[in-house]
């Protein structure tokens, strides 16, 4: 066969295009190329929940061009679904259309599909290849995979930090420790995000409206407020329309619970023993939700939660150039005992953006599911 790369990296860029805008399905592009291997005849990627998937977007570019399929393959960056959804499966799709091959780059880890679109596409004659682009699609998608697999969305913490480590002056003044372009790009970080979460600290100092002005967003990321006591505002910026606020609580005050669902957001009561959320119970929560990214934006107390139980999967941290001295943390947590304690993290990128420094940073082995 031809050489499948270039085809499949063409997939997977149109698979970028589907960041924020197909949650919470999976982000999948698809590309159709003619018998003879040179030529591209149709491509697509997935469009909003409900809306065309991406082997059907590609299979409309082509009837669009008129072009005929037959006896073409057809790349796609994860494994044809098999089930009726939101929309229907789209092996059958590409058997009706004459697709003779399909060469994925992984299967579908839904339950609903889970190798049922590759078995369906054999048993009608398609020759199905899988392999290239496993690596990109996977970590592309890793909500996704997380939340299948898992049961629980990636979490991701984002911070934002002076260079010794302080997120905020003692009074609590934290705008702006870095600069507008570190700013912008948290904001592209937020659009691929299903929800972006705080606490009710955050939300009582700074009264945030968590959603993405300064880069392109398809679709505005759902808010959640860790908020124990049902403190949160009836007016608060985060009540902007067109997307769900859940507030998660650790008392049912029904006057309050009333006061915040007359103001459409959905009240979720998950009591710790210790009198404060079950954070845990609340990523499965959210999992049930369809949320496949959760993307922090806390402050120490809530960051310290939620590294000390082991939730965080990731951390995207900017550093601005400058010193701040007393202020507060990133995190708090312990104190650990010995060094042997510490939370460890491998870095996966650095670079500049401005003239700040980010960094990503996993958990060693936490992608592996």
């Amino acid at each position: 066969m031809e050489d499948a790369a270039p085809f499949m990296q063409q997939a997977l860029a149109l698979a970028r295009q589907a960041v924020g805008l197909s949650e919470p399905n999976p982000r999948v592009g698809c590309v159709i190329v003619a018998a003879d291997g040179q030529r591209v005849l149709g491509q697509g990627h997935t469009q909003r929940a409900g809306e065309a998937h991406a082997e059907i977007m590609a299979l409309r570019d082509a009837a669009s061009a008129g072009h005929a399929v037959a006896g073409a393959t057809a790349y796609v960056t994860l494994e044809p679904c098999a089930h009726h959804g939101r929309t229907g499966p789209c092996c059958d799709a590409l058997v009706r259309a004459g697709i003779a091959r399909v060469v994925a780059s992984l299967a579908d880890p839904n339950p609903l599909v889970a190798g049922q679109g590759f078995s369906r596409l054999r048993a009608a004659g398609v020759e199905v290849l899988t392999g290239p682009g496993a690596v990109e699609s996977r970590e592309l998608n890793i909500g996704f995979f997380s939340r299948m697999v898992r049961g629980t969305p990636w979490l991701r913490m984002k911070i934002a930090a002076s260079l010794d480590g302080k997120t905020a002056l003692d009074n609590g003044a934290s705008q702006w420790i870095t600069s507008e372009a570190a700013r912008a790009d948290g904001h592209a970080w937020r659009a691929r995000a299903g929800v972006v979460l705080t606490g009710i600290g955050t939300l009582l100092e700074d009264n945030p409206r968590l959603d993405v002005r300064l880069a392109p967003a398809p679709r505005q990321p759902d808010a959640v407020v860790v908020d124990s006591r049902l403190q949160t505002p009836p007016d608060a910026a985060i009540f902007t329309a067109g997307r769900q606020i859940v507030v998660y609580a650790a008392v049912d005050d029904s006057p309050r619970r009333s006061v915040l669902e007359a103001r459409g957001a959905a009240v979720v009561c998950l009591p710790a023993a210790d009198g404060k959320v079950d954070l845990a119970a609340m990523l499965r929560d959210l999992a049930q939700r369809e949320v496949n990214e959760v993307h922090v934006e806390a402050g120490h107390q809530l960051n310290g939660s939620l590294i000390r139980e082991g939730l965080v999967d990731e951390l995207l941290v900017y550093l601005a150039p400058k010193l701040v001295g007393q202020g507060r943390q990133m995190a708090h947590f312990g104190p650990l005992a010995d060094l042997g304690g510490a939370v460890s993290f491998e870095f996966l990128s650095s670079g500049r953006v401005g003239p700040d420094l980010r960094l990503l940073a996993r958990i060693p082995g936490r992608d592996r599911f």
